[in-house]
């Protein structure tokens, strides 16, 4: 029987079950496509990484003995739009079935239900063995619980049986977040992250000239992303022996000494399944080697394995659960637009500026840098999350909407009204000072609410308060910050909110 079995851009796992074995009638095809550069503008460097790392993976199968059509995005047979490809190819090939692995995205996973039911050969899906958790798993482990990621995340440290003696987790404890926030002092020696250099000047040349919006920068033309497993594997060896022992401790921590700290950047290489996620955890709980008395290496492992066990394997969980109604929420119906200065970083607020043209030069900011500087601003000023979603999903080069919308419409813009955050990730300036080294050198004083130079975030912040009382006060881990704002004297509230609104009537020379 002749198959063909497609291959999407974030399927590259070469230890799948379908390369067990060679087959002659087997057919792999592999699209770089308008579909898929077009939905949203991309980051230049996130449409390059995705090309060039599907151009490797096809290559490697080819080695392999695989028979592989892939149509670059110039290829005059290429028609931009996977059901056509699909259906050009079974009749070219006189294909007599049709296989494809489980997409990990919602529309994509529906164009595929669709062309299947379309096209005159039988077809069958196969799951991507990858995730740690089937597509519904995380729904049917809560049930009718309240969702909550430190309850899923014991169970699955259990489950794979990751840092635990017997049934009680190493150290004692299942969470040294608290140890996981610390400032990075100005002696802290950051390592350089030069790892890989790929030169794209040809590949850049080719997505202008077919006239691919594109977002951000790459001036140098060589992009530094690992593209293949076997850079993937480099990176992750360099996480573990060069930035892990300070990973955990400095994790929450921004300085525009380095745009990358102590992360690993491997988030890409995972998202597109150049790695799987139990090996990444494996080789660093192995960190541990036997020293499961030592507190300070736990903190820095257990920081990590959290993210990629527990915050990861979440995210996709409620996606799946909440999908595709969770696209329309908009709890406190936020209609702003987006300012124009987060396509150019020119700002006059430095830790917007500074992780804005972090992530317009890199494709590539940190958690804390989305959550608490560029999202918390965005929430602040009341910004649509719509307009929200599609700048983190064009801006970075690991997101892919499983994971980039339920942290940014989810925990970031709380528009889901707390299903899973439990209360809105806001900040004044002062978080912002104690986590970073931004405010030194900003025209706005972060101590000052009011007046000339005030920081936006801090009236903002209270400005925020006092207009969504009615839909937070009964949260209690909002009641402290309400205590404050109501023990505050009428005159001054008014004072903070004439001077949000000022800002708000000026967002975009801010």
């Amino acid at each position: 029987m002749k198959k063909l079995r497609l291959i999407l851009g974030d399927q590259l796992n070469a230890d799948h079950q379908w390369y067990d074995q060679e087959d002659d009638e087997v057919t792999y095809c592999m699209f770089e496509m308008r579909q898929e550069t077009d939905y949203v503008t991309h980051h230049i460097q996130k449409v390059l990484a995705f090309f060039l790392a599907m151009r490797a993976f096809a290559d490697q199968l080819r080695d392999r003995g695989n028979r592989v059509i892939y149509l670059e995005i110039d290829h005059p047979k290429n028609l931009q739009d996977l059901g056509e490809n699909i259906q050009m190819l079974i009749q070219r090939l006189n294909i007599e079935k049709f296989e494809y692995q489980l997409p990990d995205e919602y529309r994509l996973d529906q164009q595929l239900k669709e062309i299947c039911g379309e096209i005159n050969v039988p077809s069958e899906v196969f799951d991507t063995e990858h995730f740690l958790t089937e597509r519904e798993e995380v729904k049917d482990y809560f049930g009718e619980r309240e969702f909550l990621m430190e309850r899923f995340y014991r169970h699955m440290r259990k489950k794979y049986n990751v840092l635990m003696q017997g049934d009680e987790p190493l150290g004692g404890r299942w969470n040294y977040d608290r140890e996981n926030r610390k400032k990075i002092p100005a002696g802290v020696e950051i390592p350089s992250f030069n790892l890989f250099e790929t030169e794209v000047g040809d590949l850049m040349e080719k997505i202008e000239s077919a006239g691919i919006q594109t977002m951000g920068r790459l001036e140098d033309r060589t992009l530094r992303w690992p593209l293949t497993r076997e850079e993937a594997k480099k990176a992750l060896d360099y996480f573990i022996d060069q930035l892990l022992p300070n990973f955990g401790k400095y994790q929450d921590a921004m300085t525009s000494r380095s745009p990358f700290l102590f992360h690993s950047r491997l988030s890409f290489a995972l998202n597109v399944k150049l790695l799987h996620p139990l090996e990444v955890i494996r080789a660093v709980e192995e960190r541990m080697d036997g020293d499961e008395e030592d507190e300070k290496k736990l903190t820095q492992v257990e920081g990590f394995i959290r993210q990629i066990l527990g915050w990861r394997e979440y995210m996709r969980g409620i996606y799946w659960a909440k999908v595709p109604e969770y696209f329309t929420k908009n709890y406190f119906e936020h209609t702003t637009p987006l300012p124009s200065w987060y396509w150019t970083g020119e700002t006059k607020m430095n830790c917007l500026h500074h992780a804005i043209n972090q992530s317009l030069d890199h494709a590539y900011a940190h958690h804390i840098q989305r959550l608490m500087v560029t999202g918390n601003f965005a929430l602040l000023a009341g910004c649509s999350p719509d307009e929200v979603d599609a700048w983190y999903l064009g801006i970075y080069i690991d997101a892919i909407e499983w994971v980039e919308i339920t942290n940014t419409r989810g925990m970031s813009q709380y528009a889901d009204g707390g299903l899973l955050a439990t209360k809105p990730y806001i900040s004044s300036a002062n978080y912002i000072n104690k986590m970073s080294d931004y405010c030194k050198n900003c025209k706005y004083d972060p101590k000052k609410k009011t007046g000339e130079d005030a920081c936006p975030f801090n009236s903002l912040y209270w400005n925020f308060l006092m207009k969504h009382e009615k839909l937070l006060e009964k949260n209690h881990r909002m009641s402290m910050m309400y205590n404050l704002l109501n023990k505050m004297d009428e005159e001054y509230r008014k004072e903070l909110k004439k001077q949000a609104e000022k800002y708000l009537s000026n967002i975009e020379n801010l």
